[in-house]
Protein backbone atom coordinates (compact mmCIF):
# COMPACT_ATOMS: atom_id res chain seq x y z
CA UNK A 1 0.00 0.00 0.00
CA UNK A 2 1.26 3.46 -0.81
CA UNK A 3 0.91 6.59 1.28
CA UNK A 4 -2.60 8.07 1.41
CA UNK A 5 -3.40 11.73 0.77
CA UNK A 6 -5.65 13.18 3.49
CA UNK A 7 -8.04 16.11 3.33
CA UNK A 8 -9.30 17.81 6.47
CA UNK A 9 -12.62 15.94 6.12
CA UNK A 10 -10.83 12.58 5.69
CA UNK A 11 -8.71 13.37 8.73
CA UNK A 12 -11.81 13.95 10.88
CA UNK A 13 -13.26 10.59 9.77
CA UNK A 14 -10.14 8.39 9.70
CA UNK A 15 -7.90 9.90 12.37
CA UNK A 16 -9.49 12.31 14.85
CA UNK A 17 -12.52 14.60 14.82
CA UNK A 18 -10.92 17.57 16.56
CA UNK A 19 -14.01 19.75 16.11
CA UNK A 20 -16.27 17.49 18.18
CA UNK A 21 -13.80 15.88 20.59
CA UNK A 22 -11.50 17.56 23.08
CA UNK A 23 -9.83 14.37 24.30
CA UNK A 24 -7.60 12.58 21.78
CA UNK A 25 -9.28 9.44 20.47
CA UNK A 26 -7.72 7.87 17.39
CA UNK A 27 -10.37 6.64 14.93
CA UNK A 28 -8.13 4.20 13.05
CA UNK A 29 -7.45 0.53 13.67
CA UNK A 30 -3.79 0.51 12.57
CA UNK A 31 -1.10 2.83 13.91
CA UNK A 32 -0.38 5.75 11.60
CA UNK A 33 2.13 8.38 10.59
CA UNK A 34 0.92 11.67 9.18
CA UNK A 35 3.38 13.61 7.05
CA UNK A 36 2.60 17.34 7.01
CA UNK A 37 4.38 18.61 3.89
CA UNK A 38 4.35 21.10 1.01
CA UNK A 39 5.32 20.57 -2.63
CA UNK A 40 7.91 23.36 -2.53
CA UNK A 41 9.68 21.98 0.56
CA UNK A 42 13.09 20.40 -0.20
CA UNK A 43 13.37 18.27 2.97
CA UNK A 44 9.77 17.09 2.39
CA UNK A 45 10.83 15.81 -1.04
CA UNK A 46 13.70 13.91 0.58
CA UNK A 47 11.38 12.21 3.10
CA UNK A 48 8.58 11.36 0.61
CA UNK A 49 10.25 8.34 -1.09
CA UNK A 50 11.32 6.97 2.31
CA UNK A 51 7.72 7.15 3.54
CA UNK A 52 6.56 5.40 0.35
CA UNK A 53 9.06 2.58 1.02
CA UNK A 54 7.94 2.29 4.64
CA UNK A 55 4.26 2.27 3.60
CA UNK A 56 4.98 -0.81 1.44
CA UNK A 57 7.25 -2.43 4.02
CA UNK A 58 4.69 -2.09 6.83
CA UNK A 59 1.62 -2.74 4.67
CA UNK A 60 -1.16 -4.15 6.86
CA UNK A 61 0.59 -3.00 10.06
CA UNK A 62 0.74 0.77 9.62
CA UNK A 63 -0.90 3.53 7.57
CA UNK A 64 1.08 6.52 6.31
CA UNK A 65 -0.97 9.59 5.48
CA UNK A 66 0.16 12.79 3.78
CA UNK A 67 -1.32 16.24 4.42
CA UNK A 68 -0.48 19.08 2.02
CA UNK A 69 -0.15 22.07 4.37
CA UNK A 70 -0.76 24.51 1.51
CA UNK A 71 -4.13 22.94 0.70
CA UNK A 72 -5.23 21.85 4.18
CA UNK A 73 -4.47 25.05 6.10
CA UNK A 74 -7.25 24.50 8.65
CA UNK A 75 -5.85 21.10 9.60
CA UNK A 76 -2.28 22.40 9.72
CA UNK A 77 -3.46 25.22 11.97
CA UNK A 78 -5.31 22.83 14.27
CA UNK A 79 -2.03 21.00 14.90
CA UNK A 80 0.08 24.16 15.08
CA UNK A 81 2.28 23.13 12.16
CA UNK A 82 4.91 25.84 11.79
CA UNK A 83 7.76 23.96 10.17
CA UNK A 84 7.70 21.20 7.60
CA UNK A 85 8.12 18.39 7.27
CA UNK A 86 6.39 17.57 10.54
CA UNK A 87 5.51 13.96 11.26
CA UNK A 88 2.74 12.92 13.62
CA UNK A 89 3.26 9.40 14.95
CA UNK A 90 -0.03 7.87 16.12
CA UNK A 91 -0.04 4.67 18.19
CA UNK A 92 -3.45 2.99 18.34
CA UNK A 93 -4.01 3.37 22.08
CA UNK A 94 -1.65 6.14 23.21
CA UNK A 95 -1.14 9.86 22.70
CA UNK A 96 0.36 10.90 19.35
CA UNK A 97 3.91 12.26 19.12
CA UNK A 98 4.93 15.12 16.81
CA UNK A 99 8.42 15.24 15.32
CA UNK A 100 9.66 18.17 13.25
CA UNK A 101 12.19 17.83 10.47
CA UNK A 102 13.27 15.25 7.93
CA UNK A 103 14.26 12.01 9.63
CA UNK A 104 16.48 9.37 8.02
CA UNK A 105 14.94 5.98 7.27
CA UNK A 106 16.70 4.13 10.10
CA UNK A 107 15.33 6.63 12.65
CA UNK A 108 11.81 6.36 11.21
CA UNK A 109 12.05 2.55 11.38
CA UNK A 110 13.22 2.74 14.98
CA UNK A 111 10.24 4.92 15.97
CA UNK A 112 7.87 2.62 14.07
CA UNK A 113 9.28 -0.51 15.73
CA UNK A 114 9.49 0.94 19.24
CA UNK A 115 6.29 2.97 19.40
CA UNK A 116 3.86 1.96 16.67
CA UNK A 117 4.08 -1.74 15.74
CA UNK A 118 5.44 -3.21 18.96
CA UNK A 119 5.54 -6.97 18.84
CA UNK A 120 3.19 -8.68 21.26
CA UNK A 121 4.87 -10.64 24.04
Amino acid sequence: MATVQLTTEDFKKKVFDYENNKEWKYAGELPAIIDFYADWCGPCKMVAPILEELAKEYDGKLVIYKVDTEVEQELSGAFGIQSIPSLLFIPVDQQPMMQKGALPKHVLKQVIEEHLVKKAG
